[in-house]
């Protein structure tokens, strides 16, 4: 349902006010922060046609009303007004020739918790999990040493212990088959391609090849996402999510298993510009009093990464979203002129 600039207007006062003070705001405080000239009564209704459409809820100490999820998605989406950020302040902590890729990863995640004073996350880039050539180095009896080169020049090592002792001519006439006929492919992908097509060379090199797709697989694996994050402790200060052990170990559980943070990053990369997340809506934040803020970032045009700031539900987005949207922007533009 499409509201009103009146309800409009009294919805964006409610929400600034609970968020300022994080205290339920009454029909009396409304009329005098609003700007509206409504009488006491009329903002009685308009409050409770809010409250019937679930954009509002009156907690039963008091006879204010609180923004609900729906109410803060609709302020979040439509009604708030961004506060510009000096690009300055921030860009010379994320100078490209100063730190390597990791490093302004790092760097990224500290800056996006001190300037918000909640938690800053950074997915980091995502390793390329096709190749683009395999070698077999002999470094003993049965034992070999799998060199796996990405397609942007990565390079992952892996230890075969092997039942057979193969020549280097054995070990070049298989990296040379691999190289040869799957280039280019995820290991997964040449798992399956592979199962009919080992019947034309020996049995014992067929096993060597398979075994350097199930070690590649593990190594891409192995060096895929990752994630960084800063701040976690700034959290514990924050009463709407401290304030009981329940949603404090699941909060901190979200940081130490990283699975469903991890997921909520990666639906952020599909999309582009700033995306909010908000507990109680969403069913990827694990709590009702949390929301997520963030952006896709770059290097190069290529969208390789998100980053975002972890806070209450009750944060002043006017402040983060701006911050977000330019640690994206700075962060994208130091990897790709790396």
């Amino acid at each position: 349902m499409q509201l009103d600039t009146r309800a409009q207007t009294l919805l964006k006062a409610l929400v600034e006010r609970y968020i300022a003070d994080g205290q339920p705001v009454g029909s009396r405080a409304l009329s005098k922060i609003s700007g509206l000239d409504l009488s006491p009564a009329t903002i009685r209704n308009i409050m409770a046609d809010l409250e019937e459409l679930g954009y509002v809820a009156s907690p039963h100490t008091s006879a204010g009303r609180v923004p609900t999820p729906r109410g803060y998605r609709i302020f979040v989406d439509t009604l708030l007004t961004v506060q510009p950020i000096d690009e300055r302040d921030v860009e010379s902590r994320l100078r490209p020739q100063a730190q390597p890729p990791q490093k302004l990863i790092a760097t990224a995640a500290q800056m996006l918790s001190s300037l918000s004073q909640f938690a800053g996350v950074v997915m980091s880039p995502r390793r390329e999990s096709a190749f683009r050539q395999i070698e077999f180095l002999r470094l003993g009896e049965k034992r070999i040493l799998l060199v796996i080169v990405a397609p942007g020049g990565d390079v992952q090592n892996r230890l075969l212990l092997t039942d057979v002792d193969y020549t280097p001519s054995q070990l070049q006439q298989s990296a040379n088959f691999i190289n040869q006929h799957y280039s280019g492919l995820a290991f997964d992908e040449v798992r399956t391609r592979m199962q009919g097509e080992l019947r034309q060379l020996r049995d014992d090199m067929g096993r060597l090849m398979q075994a350097a797709v199930e070690a590649g697989s593990e190594a891409m694996a192995e060096a895929g996402e990752d994630m960084v994050i800063s701040g976690e402790r700034n959290l514990l200060s924050v009463s709407d999510l401290s304030s009981n052990m329940t949603s404090l170990r699941q909060m901190f559980d979200m940081f130490e298993q990283k699975t469903g943070l991890m997921q909520l990053l990666d639906v952020s990369s599909k999309a582009s510009g700033v995306q909010i997340f908000i507990g109680g809506e969403s069913t990827l934040v694990p709590l009702d009093d949390m929301s997520v803020v963030t952006a896709p970032y770059e290097a190069n045009g290529r969208i390789v990464g998100t980053l975002g700031v972890i806070g209450p539900t009750r944060m002043a987005y006017e402040r983060v979203i701006p911050i977000v949207d330019i640690t994206s922007r700075l962060l994208s533009n130091a990897l790709s002129q790396n």
